[in-house]
């Protein structure tokens, strides 16, 4: 028999305005089989960390609001002796053994830096799911082959982890602000860059409920579709042809489904937000904070 899996985890949410979410989504950590050594939650009010807030082994840590900030406040009070830091997002149940599986492939490939597991069903394309709807899915039978990897892939913010001693000082781009619309493609590219590998594990299931509730508003999130992907490709972290069809499908859709719109989607925001983006990269002004005065 294989030896079992250890390593220091850290285990980490970056969370706001969804308390009672994340109170319930975080009972999936006590089934899980390689437990995480510490846990941080990142948050504006301890309000917003629900149980958590006073839960034993637990660290609060209290900031400024924006995914970005929250995220890198994790980052620079890691536990000494940690290993990898895992971030799942407060609406996203993972399977037991997400975090033994995600370690196994860290274990088993030293030149790999980011582990993205596999989501079996997001609720951030429709309108979003329970907990215990959730639940019942990663409790249930997989259907198909899970026993493989796929490289290179980008980190995915709702369950991703990362070899710290391959992070080193990279820290997420608080100019992303708010939801930090594309700040795991940011900084899982930078992090390629330093000669890290990026995957994606079949084994590591999880489920993302896509909660709406604490969302940007339309017009916020339509203009970071489009400010943000430029803005990236100059920093060098995004092609261009990623960027012409991250921005081609998103505002295609927008526009589409405007006129019926999902009763879950602010589809007529996003398409305010993405004129008045196109309006400020033609003009030159790349500026993703503006997203956060909208």
């Amino acid at each position: 028999m294989p030896e079992p899996v250890s390593a220091n985890v850290c285990l980490v949410y970056a969370t706001l305005g969804r308390a009672e979410v994340l109170s319930r989504t975080y009972d999936a950590v006590a089934r899980q089989t390689l437990a995480p050594s510490s846990i941080i939650v990142s948050t504006p009010t301890a309000a917003d960390a629900g149980r958590l807030a006073d839960a034993p082994g637990v660290t609060l840590l209290l900031g400024p609001a924006g995914s970005a900030h929250q995220r890198n406040r994790a980052l620079r009070n890691l536990p000494e002796g940690t290993e990898f830091i895992v971030f799942f997002d407060d609406d996203f149940v993972p399977h037991p053994r997400w975090i033994e599986e995600a370690v196994a492939v860290f274990r088993s490939r030293p030149e790999v830096g980011a582990v993205t597991g596999n989501v079996l069903v997001d609720g951030i394309k429709g309108p979003g799911l329970s907990v215990d709807e959730a639940m019942a899915l990663v409790e249930a039978p997989v259907p198909g082959d899970i026993d493989w990897v796929e490289e290179p892939y980008s980190p995915y913010g709702c369950n991703m982890a990362f070899r710290v001693d391959m992070v080193g000082d990279l820290v997420f781009d608080e100019r992303l602000v708010l939801y930090g619309w594309l700040e795991d493609r940011d900084f899982g590219a930078a992090l390629a860059r330093r000669g890290a590998k990026l995957v994606k594990a079949g084994r590591a299931l999880g489920v993302h409920m896509g909660v709406k509730r604490g969302r940007v508003s339309g017009v916020k999130l339509g203009y970071s579709q489009i400010v943000n992907p430029v803005y990236l490709n100059r920093k060098g972290t995004m092609r261009v042809h990623q960027v012409v069809d991250h921005i081609f499908r998103n505002m295609a859709s927008n526009l589409a489904k405007s006129a019926s719109p999902e009763p879950y989607i602010d589809r007529l925001g996003r398409l305010q937000g993405n004129v008045v983006g196109m309006f400020d990269v033609l003009r030159g002004r790349l500026t993703p904070e503006k997203a956060a005065r909208l």
